[in-house]
């Protein structure tokens, strides 16, 4: 059975329009109550925690699922604007049935949409979310009020999920003496983040910590980083973190401006378990991943392995081989020996970390890793079209992946919202990458 409205990450759209309106809301909250419900203990009552991004639209979502799972007779535990993996940690923590973040990460603020969590901190499985499916075709009801649903204020949400992301740096981890940009995109992390790292030692400059309800991730974060690099090189800081509007990603910036993605972040994160002689196992990255670190991974005598993108197929794979490390160039990082999930501001910590005992800066533990100029070109084709049916594209594939065997690598992905094919090419040489990327997307019909 195919899912109607859960995508890679959740139910996400546009606000005010369907499905991110109040009625669909209400019963969603309805239909997910009902299949927590018949999965519970016999006599064991259900509790779901929900926690929201800065969104305007957040408290109109919140009210409308509220009122759904009360009428399934589900408890529902408020804790307000708090980080998407601190409602991942809560729910764990709090031994809730499930927990649920209205949030559209690194979108604009008129988006906004749902996932949920299990009451281990997982994502929900894909079973889990046919059901809910299954469970919204049939109307809405309401259990007798004897068993309506309560709902509860969480008012120290936010200082629990700041001890918990301070009890996951090493013991011996002091950044006295470090001056720290922040920046909380205007989003959940605002009221958390900047108190993690100054409790931890740091001299801590934060910016994108204002939220309106409208500016989330406008100009701000770890999807716009002028605003980070301009103040890191203003302030004369040692090094910029910046989150996005769940603060589930991590880029971060050194003190000349150097921006450091996922993919070499996820670097320093293996090379230095390997060098504690930890058992690693490997790395999980993405199709996205740059080859560079692929190979630099390899080079340290543990496997690399790609998932679909996406941090949930991340996620998956790791579980599936008993890793811990892995992410996407994104930002979505996942330290499985510290959290359930990707989480921003505890990958900064494991950086700094690193930084802090190796005596060395991100550019020195990259020292080994030159990222390959990545080129993508995204074509329209015309409808219908199937292009691993087209013999002479294919054929110019496997010739141009022929050619970079070993210095390089080919990826082509169809979009799965629009008529795109994604052309990705990467090799040491960027004229070389551009010139094989523009020889496969010139054999594509276009539109």
């Amino acid at each position: 059975m195919k899912k109607q409205y859960f995508g890679t990450d959740g139910i996400r759209g546009e606000v005010g329009k369907f499905p991110i309106v109040p009625e669909f809301m209400t019963r969603l909250g309805y239909a997910a109550g009902n299949v927590l419900s018949r999965a519970a203990k016999p006599g064991e009552r259900c509790q779901i925690l929900i926690g929201k991004d800065t969104r305007v639209s957040g408290y109109l979502l919140e009210a409308s699922l509220e009122a759904g799972f009360a009428a399934a007779g589900v408890d529902v535990m408020l804790c307000g604007p708090i980080p998407t993996p601190g409602v991942a940690y809560l729910t764990r923590a709090l031994r809730l049935s499930a927990g649920l973040v209205i949030s559209a990460s690194h979108n604009p603020y008129q988006d906004n949409g749902i996932k949920f969590f299990s009451a281990d901190g997982d994502k929900f499985s894909d079973d889990f979310e046919l059901a809910i499916e299954k469970e919204l075709e049939d109307p809405i009801g309401c259990v007798s009020s004897k068993d309506l649903g309560k709902a509860y204020r969480l008012d120290d949400a936010a200082g629990r999920y700041i001890e918990f992301c301070k009890s996951t740096a090493p013991g011996s981890l002091n950044l006295k003496g470090l001056k720290i940009v922040v920046d909380c995109a205007n989003g959940a992390a605002y009221h958390t983040a900047p108190h993690v790292f100054h409790e931890l030692g740091a001299e801590v400059i934060s910016i994108g910590v204002h939220p309106d309800g409208r500016n989330i991730n406008d100009g701000c974060g770890a999807t716009a980083l002028d605003a980070l690099i301009a103040k890191v090189q203003e302030v004369k800081a040692d090094i910029g973190i910046a989150l996005d509007g769940d603060a589930d990603r991590l880029q971060m910036v050194d003190a000349t401006g150097r921006l450091f993605n996922g993919d070499e972040l996820l670097y320093v994160l293996a090379k230095d378990r390997v060098d504690r002689v930890l058992n690693i196992g490997g790395v999980v990255g993405t199709l996205m991943t740059n080859f560079a670190v692929e190979n630099a991974i390899k080079a340290l005598g543990i496997s690399f392995e790609r998932a679909n993108v996406g941090d949930r197929y991340v996620l998956e794979l790791l579980k599936k081989n008993g890793w811990d490390v892995g992410g996407e160039g994104s930002g979505h990082l996942l330290c499985l020996d510290r959290h359930s999930t990707g989480d921003g501001t505890i990958a900064a910590l494991q950086i700094l970390a690193v930084m802090s005992q190796s005596k060395k800066t991100l550019a020195q533990l990259l020292d080994a890793v030159t990222l390959f100029p990545q080129v993508l070109l995204n074509v329209k084709f015309k409808p219908g079209y199937e292009w691993k049916l087209d013999e002479k594209l294919t054929k110019k594939i496997a010739q141009v992946e022929s050619e970079l065997k070993g210095v390089g690598r080919v990826l082509i992905r169809s979009s799965g919202t629009e008529p795109l094919l994604r052309v990705m090419v990467e090799t040491q040489d960027g004229e070389v990458s551009m010139s094989a990327a523009k020889s496969i997307a010139d054999l594509i019909p276009t539109a």
